[in-house]
């Protein structure tokens, strides 16, 4: 992996935040919400609000509204909640490390159990066992995450009392009450990512199995523990990347009926919150840091599949 490679891949990272940035700044100025309103009321007097709006620039050419709020962002600055008043920078760090607490247990969940019952399913091809596997990977593809939520919510706190049915607790604050609230928005949010990566490291897989460099593995007398782990699963295993990579950017941005019907305060959450109620500061942080953390859950995916096919160069 050259370091050409690595820097083309960066630029390519704050290109798509610099088109982003023009998107969500432009769509939000289009949306019919005025800050000045916003902010003084509705009663407020024509005086006053054509004061505040010269006071935050509202008068000024769309690209000084950009440029002025694009340089309050590149310096960490995201604005003041319009419903709020409040800074909104932190806030939505706070809650994008909810967020991300529940993405990285529900990753570290998938990965668990996908790759294993995936593997199982390529060696068992035909069988049984891959057919039970198959059955439930397209019944976890097809049920729509409210669905599995509800049962979850119906089956395991309600009838069974197992687990608290909704709720959240940093886990810095009481790591065993917090890990029980987690328990199952996780195993809602990871049906479907078991479903899609457990058929997707099956299907690379079997064709990586009926290989030549495999059967010449197989001719040279390995075991097949070792041919199957150390040659089959590494290379079947690089497709997969791409796809977890794009399951952690639904994490972030798609389990927002998850974290409502939960109550975690994720930045899901906060940013359908934010849309209700107009909040155009808080939208347009938000998006943007989403997809910072998208670009860069992606770069991180690129630099580890090209680490792990030599092959991989930049085009």
């Amino acid at each position: 992996m050259s370091a050409s490679y690595i820097l083309k891949r960066i630029a390519l990272v704050f290109y798509t935040l610099f088109v982003v940035s023009v998107l969500v700044f432009g769509i939000t100025q289009i949306l019919p919400a005025d800050a000045a309103v916003m902010m003084l009321g509705e009663n407020a007097t024509t005086e006053a609000l054509d004061a505040l709006r010269n006071q935050m620039g509202l008068n000024d050419p769309i690209w000084q509204q950009y440029l002025h709020w694009a340089g309050g962002v590149l310096q960490g600055d995201f604005g003041q909640s319009l419903r709020t008043g409040q800074p909104v920078g932190p806030a939505l760090f706070s809650a994008l490390g909810t967020s991300l607490t529940l993405a990285v247990f529900s990753l570290c969940f998938m990965l668990v159990i996908a790759v294993p019952i995936g593997v199982i399913a390529a060696v068992r091809r035909g069988k049984a066992a891959d057919l039970v596997v198959g059955l439930i990977s397209y019944i976890g593809v097809s049920l729509p995450e409210f669905v599995t939520a509800t049962l979850a919510v119906a089956l395991i706190a309600d009838w069974w009392g197992i687990l608290p049915p909704a709720g959240y607790i940093p886990l810095s604050e009481d790591f065993w009450g917090g890990l029980q609230r987690l328990v199952l928005p996780v195993l809602v949010v990871s049906v479907m990512m078991i479903a899609h990566v457990s058929r997707m490291v099956r299907s690379e897989l079997v064709d990586v199995l009926h290989s030549d460099y495999i059967r010449a593995a197989r001719l040279k007398g390995l075991r097949p523990r070792r041919v199957l782990l150390r040659h089959g699963l590494r290379n079947a295993l690089l497709p997969t990347i791409t796809i977890v990579a794009l399951d952690v950017g639904y994490l972030l941005g798609g389990v927002i009926v998850v974290e409502e019907i939960f109550s975690i305060p994720g930045i899901g959450r906060a940013l359908m919150t934010a849309i209700q109620a107009r909040d155009l500061p808080v939208i347009q942080a938000g998006v943007m840091i989403m997809a910072a953390t998208y670009s860069i859950v992606n770069f991180a995916a690129d630099l580890m599949y090209a680490w792990l096919d030599k092959r991989i160069q930049y085009d």
